[in-house]
Formats: C-alpha cells, structure tokens, sequence
C-alpha cells in the first residue's frame, strides 16, 4: 500500500488506516485479529483506537494482538486521550491529570512504552494551554512520539497549532482527525484549510457516511447493520433522512459505471481528496474490510469525482482542475 507523509512532519503511514472503534463490542478478539492481519498483509501500518472505545477494551486487544503476532515495529499506533463514557454519560475531560492519566492507561493495555501519536480526543473546557502542556511533558518523557487533535472545528485547529509553533520548545501539531465524507463535507469549510495552513496530516473517520454510503440502507435497515443495534442507531440516523438518498443514488449510479461497488467509490473520493492523508476504515470484519483493501491500484475519474462533488454539497475549491 502507498504511503503518505503526516502532514509536514516526518511521519509517514499507509494511506488508509485501520480503526478500532467496534473491538471488544461489535467486533470479537477472532474477527479483530483477520482483520489486523489482513490489513497488515496488504501493507497498512497505521492503526487508530482510543482510550474511550470499548472502555479501554479496544486498546487492550490490539495490545494483544499486536504482542501476538510481533508487529510491533510494523504498525503506527495512534490513540486518544480526554474523552470516556461514564454511565451512559459522555465525559470530556482534557485536563493534564486526566490525560496523563489516560495515556498511562493506554501504554498499559497497549503493553507498549510508548505511542506513536497521541492525540487529544476534543475540545475540552480545560485551558488549552494546559493541555497542549501535557501534551509536550509525554512527547519529553519518551511516551508520545508524535501529537494530534481529534474533532476539533476549524477556530480551534487553528489556535492549537498556532500555540504549540509559537514557542521553539512546544511540539508541533501533526494531524488532525475529522469526520469527513461525501455525506459530511463540513471539514472543507474551515477544518481542512486550516490543516493545510498549519501542514497538519488529516485522519477522515467515517469515511463511508457512518455506513450509509455502502447503499445498504437504501430499501430499509439490514439486520445486523449498525443502525439496528440499540447502541449505534443515534449515529447513523442522522444520514438516513431524505437528503442523503440523492448522494447515495448518485455514488451507486458511479459504482455500476465504474464496475465498483459504492463502498469503494465512497472511500476512493475521500482517500484522494486534497488534503487527505488516510480514511480510517471501521470494518467490523474481514468481509467488510477486504472490498476497501482493494481499492489500492484504483482511483476516480476526475469526471466522476467533481460529480460527486456537486452532488453532495458543490465543487471542491481545493481539488485541482481536470
């Protein structure tokens, strides 16, 4: 698989990265592991979990799974910190005892010595320079090797990256991660740009509009999909309304054109989006995973992805003219 740099850091991952968000949940230790392994197989380094998912769960099966297999030296490890469930509660918290706490925590269940990038969950009500603060004492101690932000809006990526370059002994933002799809284009108002300004890596998650853009839901609600599941329905209901159906119609009509499957035209429209530096790919299992694999020697006619463009929100100012 190719590989990006991380923005205007040294970093370098494969071009499309491998979330974690349903392990130890919806995804079983078995289905995680086909899937670690076949990512791997296909060459991607780049690995994205958090503290939050599965309540530490996530972290520590692909700690063991990563010990398991000794790929340790093979895979980026990206997780997150400031952000937990508590009680049915959402909690963000980006305090420095909290995330130094949490990155204590992710080293253990990770059964690492240290991340290759941290970043904070999102915006919290601590101050930002307190937290950027824990961020730069990690990165000193030898536990982070690089620093992001996650779902932070355009202001606010702005002013993060501008503090830590403000001062020569601050660590540099490296990426940013964002939700981003045909589905959800509000990153390329002001998040994207301000990635671009501040030579930030972009991380899109939910590439595939929460899974709405598989066309799966175009007849009704699959058993077995994640809106039929008590825990997941709120996240995918809001791109169930009618208008998302022109957009899905439109990336099936490109599919069949394309002799593709719509999970594929989704994903290459964002993988190779300006800016973009890797989707990350929120299979549950390995028959999910491998269509979006094998996208790696394809790309989108430049017709068919200002189509796309247009119908789902107008032209992209950034994508260079045909």
């Amino acid at each position: 698989m190719e590989t990006r740099a991380v923005g205007a850091s040294g970093l370098r991952v494969s071009r499309l990265g491998l979330g974690t968000m349903t392990w130890a949940r919806d995804t079983s230790p078995e289905q995680a592991r086909s899937l670690l392994e076949m990512f791997l197989e296909a060459g991607g380094t780049f690995v994205d979990t958090a503290a939050a998912y599965g309540a530490g769960d996530a972290e520590r099966l692909l700690g063991h799974l990563v010990a398991e297999l000794g790929v340790r030296d093979d895979v980026v490890i990206a997780t997150k910190a400031g952000f937990a469930v508590r009680n049915g509660e959402r909690i963000v918290d980006t305090s420095r005892r909290a995330l130094l706490r949490d990155l204590e925590g992710s080293l253990t269940r990770l059964g690492t010595d240290h991340v290759d990038l941290w970043q904070l969950h999102a915006w919290g009500d601590a101050p930002l320079a307190e937290s950027l603060a824990a961020v730069d004492h990690a990165i000193a101690q030898g536990k982070v090797r690089y620093a992001g932000i996650s779902n932070f809006v355009g202001w606010q990526t702005a002013q993060a990256a501008t503090w830590q370059a403000s001062y020569p002994t601050r660590t540099p933002l490296s990426s940013v991660q964002v939700e981003y799809s045909l589905l959800a284009r509000r990153a390329e108002v002001e998040v994207l740009p301000a990635a671009s300004a501040f030579g930030l890596g972009v991380f899109p998650w939910s590439p595939l509009g929460r899974g709405v853009l598989t066309g799966q839901y175009r007849s009704g609600t699959p058993r077995g999909s994640r809106a039929a599941t008590d825990h997941f329905a709120w996240f995918v209901e809001p791109y169930l309304e009618p208008r998302s159906r022109g957009v899905v119609e439109a990336v099936v009509r490109a599919a069949e054109g394309l002799d593709l499957s719509p999970l594929q035209v989704a994903l290459l429209w964002v993988r190779d989006a300006p800016g973009v530096t890797a989707p990350l790919l929120g299979a549950r299992t390995a028959g999910q995973l491998a269509p979006a694999l094998a996208v790696e020697d394809s790309e989108l006619p430049h017709e068919i992805a200002s189509a796309l463009d247009d119908v789902s929100g107008g032209p992209n100012l950034a994508r260079p003219l045909g």
